[in-house]
């Protein structure tokens, strides 16, 4: 049987939580919808017109919203999952 990873918080780790197809799913989605709204904020200047862009900046810009997501969904179930039923 395939468990989501809210029948999965009671004895699975962190990591092994953050690695859960559904958990990188939706940071995923996330990190590209946000990632791409902060890049077009921050450096859209430089991409409409050609100047020069800092890339370090632009990976970053993504990965910060995926570590997010990734974190409030691993949270999220962890303390649900503590939780009495």
């Amino acid at each position: 049987m395939n468990e989501g990873p809210a029948q999965q918080a009671p004895q699975t780790g962190i990591l092994a939580l953050a690695r859960h197809p559904k958990i990188v799913r939706s940071a995923l989605i996330v990190a590209i919808i946000v990632g791409t709204i902060l890049n077009l904020i921050n450096q859209g200047d430089a991409l409409l017109t050609g100047t020069s862009i800092v890339w370090w900046k632009i990976c970053l810009t993504y990965l910060v919203p995926y570590c997010v997501s990734t974190y409030g969904a691993v949270t999220a179930l962890r303390s649900r999952s503590a939780e009495p039923s």
